[in-house]
């Protein structure tokens, strides 16, 4: 199982980016996909995840209004949607293959079970 996130950049305070996720040698659409984030030296932070039916996706409390999470399973690519970025979004993102999502809002996002390399994303102030 190989996962590759790509899309990150650097952006302004306010700014959007689209991350991708994609999968190489399996498909996406038989498992829910999320995306955490990590910052050295502080623990790894869910983000949002979405089934494979992309039904009642989950957001951290912290991006909730602001990102958005959507798949293409035809595209075999799970998308996150970024806007109205901050300073404190700054991280390397990573998107990951999970059991299911958090059921509920105070759900926790781990442990995932396949992630690959991540993507940085950085907001400048």
């Amino acid at each position: 199982v190989q996962l590759q996130a790509s899309g990150g950049g650097l952006v302004q305070t306010g700014g959007s980016l689209k991350v991708s996720c994609t999968a190489s040698r399996f498909a996406l659409d038989y498992y829910a996909i999320g995306w955490f984030r990590q910052v050295p030296g502080k623990e790894r932070e869910g983000v949002s995840c979405i089934s494979g039916t992309g039904r009642t996706p989950y957001y951290a409390e912290s991006v909730k209004g602001r990102f958005t999470i959507s798949r293409d399973n035809a595209k075999n690519t799970v998308y996150l949607q970024m806007n109205s970025l901050k300073p404190e979004d700054t991280a390397v993102y990573y998107c990951a293959t999970y059991t299911a999502c958090p059921a509920t809002d105070s759900g926790s996002m781990f442990p995932a079970t396949y992630w690959g390399q991540g993507t940085q994303v950085t907001v400048s102030s």
